[in-house]
């Protein structure tokens, strides 16, 4: 079993650091099939209660700590508590999170009865792993009686079964796959337009063409000094393209939805080597669009042909299937690209519960060296230091904002209530003004004033505390909950609601409303050195250009403090929106080059269609043919190709759809508003693509085409 959060870290007279570490128990090395690289792993000894504190850490840590085999043996103040070193893991391993650094031993306490755990094990050959989960329920349903659930709480969980590379990187994968897909299409509007190139040059050098094969030049060397030319330039164009990437290679990876993984990207020569026989095989195959072309063509009667009737016919059939290739591909990505903004709309109008806007947030570590009582103090100075700026209203500190994860969860007791058992529900440690500053609406009662935290206010064991409306309604029914009575969870003293505020979206914005439950911090018998300091500013002041001034305030009124991330809630919020939010801005990227790609597709066959022809309308203009007809037939016959792209492109699009359901929220599969908006989109850059040549067409000069003939 594991679980995995964040603690301290100090090193001699550094700053303290918030790092992640993951607490576990013994058998999980052998589970993972991994053993620490140097020193030894856990034990069962290290799991009970009262044993020295060891810790087992990552590579990356061990490197910033000398990176020598003494490291093993040393201690660290790993939260609060001096750690030993006993080993160290293999480079590259990291679980359950590549932000994790540290593993410590997960103590076994027979008397505690809730936590919040994952189990992992290790299937069996030959076991599915899907299969696993009728033995999970009959594990969990053993395990009941055990644990203080009440049944209407697991009515509420959700457990199942999934690989471990599932848990790890399966939140990635849609939309990793979602941009390897857009890359692909890319890459193959790319190549048609470049065979679409190839093929109108062959067409434009078949007299060269014509007279080399008079002189004896057979059809395969000729196919073979074409294939040679796409090479090159595949070659060519990997190069600068390897160039590109290495130097925008950090950007690449911000850009990228890559979550905690970016911090273990690098450059690896290997995927250069792949890309560079991607680039020579995708030269081959477009070589063979001109060579096929060619090899079914009579060169030697080429040059009469193009001095009497000019070279109209052989490639415009294949230019014109290119072109439908190319809409169709460009209709999957925008109308891919449509549902994707769609869903971010969706998921952005949903209610967090939380006014984002106008917020700042600064994670922040005190030395573990320092009492409870002293963390309070300095914190409590730190808030009114920041609150006395100029443009900002409020600041509280908790120990975790919503939509970042690492809520706590604890045990609460209702008074007056035997027939409920102790349950876990998730935690809030805060300080007063908190729900305030993030915009939380009361719904009842008051809110957490400074006034409770001095001892003895508001009631008799002097502890309040604040809940929300799922808490209110799973625990008290259709019961006022203000006045009532509950337990912390943390001490055995009761704790009077003085106030119920609205659900708030704790992990996840599509999540349902879960029990919470706001306690301040003076009421809890610890403070742990890290916590979150969030303020709000007034209108008119950015909470970007606020950041700054709010970290100078609290090294002045607490010098050892260590600012570890500062940000603004809207920021949070947009990584909370999901994978859909994390490709947004790629795939738009990627959606306006296809359409650009595609525009110049369409404008490249179109131009060879009217060169092609420009005797035809040349010959036509001169018998009485109105230049507007001409423009008309050119516009007209580049649409309908754009059109048969489109009724193609949209059917493939109705069928693979599905693939983007793990990205989508709110809206169907073909929403009718993204796939209007990539019909009218590539209809628009199509008639704009073909407008050009067909201004050309219409005003040829018949004098000038007949002087030239």
């Amino acid at each position: 079993q594991y679980n995995f959060s964040d603690a301290t870290l100090e090193r001699g007279t550094a700053a303290p650091q918030l790092v992640g570490f993951s607490a576990v128990s013994s058998e999980i090395f052998a589970v993972l099939g991994v053993r620490p690289t140097i020193g030894r792993p856990f034990e069962k000894n290290d799991e009970l209660k009262g044993a020295a504190p060891v810790a087992v850490i990552s590579d990356g840590l061990y490197q910033e700590l000398g990176g020598t085999p003494s490291v093993v043996g040393q201690t660290i103040r790993f939260n609060g508590a001096a750690t030993t070193v006993i080993g160290v893991m293999p480079r590259g391993f990291y679980f359950p999170a590549p932000t994790v650094r540290v593993l410590i031993p997960e103590i076994y306490d027979p008397e505690d009865h809730t936590g919040n755990w994952a189990l992992v094990g290790r299937v069996a050959p030959g076991v599915n792993v899907a299969h696993m989960q009728s033995y999970l329920d009959q594990f969990v349903t053993m395990l009941r009686g055990r644990f203080s659930y009440t049944p209407q709480w697991d009515k509420t969980k959700s457990l199942a079964v999934q690989s471990i590379r599932e848990s790890i990187a399966g939140p990635l994968r849609p939309s990793l796959v979602a941009v390897m897909v857009a890359i692909a299409m890319i890459l193959l509007i790319a190549c048609v337009n470049v065979a679409s190139l190839m093929l109108g040059q062959v067409e434009g050098r078949t007299a060269e063409l014509a007279v080399r094969a008079a002189l004896g030049a057979s059809r395969m060397r000729i196919a073979r000094q074409l294939i040679a030319e796409a090479v090159v330039l595949g070659i060519a164009a990997g190069i600068v393209g390897a160039a590109f990437a290495a130097g925008g290679f950090n950007l690449l990876v911000r850009a990228l939805p890559l979550g905690a993984f970016a911090e273990t990207a690098t450059l690896d020569w290997t995927v250069f080597a792949s890309a560079m026989i991607v680039a020579l095989v995708t030269s081959l195959g477009i070589s063979l669009v001109p060579t096929f072309s060619l090899w079914r063509g009579e060169l030697r009667g080429s040059i009469g042909a193009a001095r009497t009737h000019g070279v109209a016919g052989r490639g415009i059939r294949l230019e014109s299937l290119l072109v439908v290739a190319e809409v169709s591909v460009a209709v999957l990505m925008t109308a891919g690209a449509g549902l994707i903004v769609r869903s971010v709309q969706k998921l952005y109008e949903i209610d967090p519960g939380i006014r984002a806007e106008g917020v700042g947030v600064i994670d922040a570590v005190l030395p573990s060296d320092l009492t409870n009582d002293q963390r309070k103090a300095a914190f409590q100075e730190m808030i009114a230091a920041v609150r006395a700026l100029p443009g900002v209203t409020n600041a509280a500190i908790t120990q975790r904002v919503p939509l970042r994860g690492g809520a706590w969860n604890s045990g609460i007791t209702v008074e007056g209530s035997p027939e409920l058992k102790r349950v876990t529900t998730t935690i809030r440690i805060v300080s007063p003004g908190y729900a305030d500053v993030m915009g939380i609406k009361l719904v009842a009662g008051r809110m957490i004033e400074d006034g409770d935290l001095l001892h003895g206010a508001g009631d008799s064991t002097g502890q309040v505390i604040l809940i929300n409306e799922a808490l209110a309604k799973k625990f008290f029914g259709n019961q006022d909950p203000i006045g009532r009575r509950i337990t912390s969870g943390f001490t055995n003293d009761w704790m009077r609601i003085v106030g119920v505020v609205r659900n708030v979206a704790e992990s996840n914005l599509t999540d349902p409303a879960a029990p919470v439950r706001y306690d301040p911090y003076t009421s809890v018998g610890f403070m742990v050195p890290g916590q979150t300091l969030v303020f709000r500013v007034a209108d008119g002041h950015d909470p970007v250009a606020m950041l700054e001034p709010v970290r100078a305030a609290m090294r002045r009124a607490t010098p050892r403090v260590a600012i570890q991330q500062a940000t603004t809630m809207n920021a949070v919020l947009a990584i909370a929106v999901g994978p859909a939010r994390q490709v947004l801005s790629l795939v738009t990227t990627l959606t306006a080059l296809a359409l650009l790609l595609g525009a110049v597709g369409i404008y490249g066959v179109m131009s060879h269609f009217v060169a092609r022809r420009k005797r035809d309308w040349g010959i036509r203009i001169a018998l009485g043919l109105s230049p507007a007809r001409v423009l008309g037939g050119v516009v007209g016959r580049g649409t309908v190709l754009v059109a048969w792209g489109i009724a193609i492109g949209l059917a493939a699009f109705a069928l693979l759809a599905r693939f983007l359901a793990a990205l989508i929220y709110g809206v169907g599969r073909t929403d009718p508003i993204a796939v209007s908006a990539a019909v009218v989109g590539l209809l628009s850059v199509g008639v704009l693509a073909t407008l050009i040549p067909a201004l050309r067409a219409s005003s040829t000069d018949p004098a000038v085409v007949l002087r030239e003939q």
